[in-house]
């Protein structure tokens, strides 16, 4: 057996290794803790650039919440949720991005790094959250609420996933990574929640 070839060997094992660990944990994996809020309007999340940023300011608009990563076989979602963002901006819409690390490491860099690549690649102008943890021990409040508490349970399995939030800061419906933002559901979603009045 050439170097090589127990080069190639290994890696692959590491990476078989890797994601079993992954998703034995993910088997385990403890319920999310219970945050008692009732809507995303009780959480503050951390800006991009250090700042609080509460829901509580989107009250009576609807949102998009997503957990976003820059290296990911769905990274280009960015220009889909950018377009949505500036489709519907006018009507209420807000799309929330929220970076995380969580998923074989594909969002590595910094707040700053990426700022930078949202903003140079995909010219990114919705808000973008500080780099966060979506799941397992640490993961934001929110996310324990929106993973647990809300009317679209479960945890996130990989970057990407969707939340629909209505104009009263309760989940409409959730959409999983494979469903692009311009999708007729995803839009329809949209739609609903952006013709509910309630603030």
């Amino acid at each position: 057996m050439t170097p090589t070839t127990r080069l190639v060997i290994t890696v692959a094992t590491v990476v078989v290794l890797a994601l079993a660990a992954m998703a034995i944990a993910g088997c385990f994996a403890r319920r999310p803790p219970r945050t008692g809020a009732v809507d995303v309007h009780a959480f503050t999340l951390t800006a991009n650039e250090g700042s609080a940023y509460p829901l509580a300011r989107h009250r009576g608009q609807a949102l998009v919440i997503v957990n976003t990563a820059s290296k990911c076989g769905y990274t280009g979602q960015y220009a889909g949720l950018q377009a949505l963002s500036e489709r519907y901006r006018e009507r209420g819409l807000i799309v929330i991005g929220v970076p995380a690390n969580d998923f074989l490491w594909q969002e590595p860099g910094d707040d700053a790094a990426v700022r930078r690549f949202c903003s140079a690649t995909f010219g990114v102008s919705f808000p973008l959250m500080g780099k966060s943890r979506v799941t397992g021990r640490g993961m934001l409040p929110l996310y324990a609420w929106l993973t647990g508490e809300s009317a679209r349970p479960g945890r996130i399995r990989w970057n990407f996933t969707k939340f629909v939030i209505g104009r009263d800061g309760r989940v409409v419906e959730r959409f999983g990574p494979a469903t692009e933002p311009d999708d007729a559901t995803m839009v329809a979603a949209i739609e609903r929640a952006l013709a509910d009045p309630s603030p």
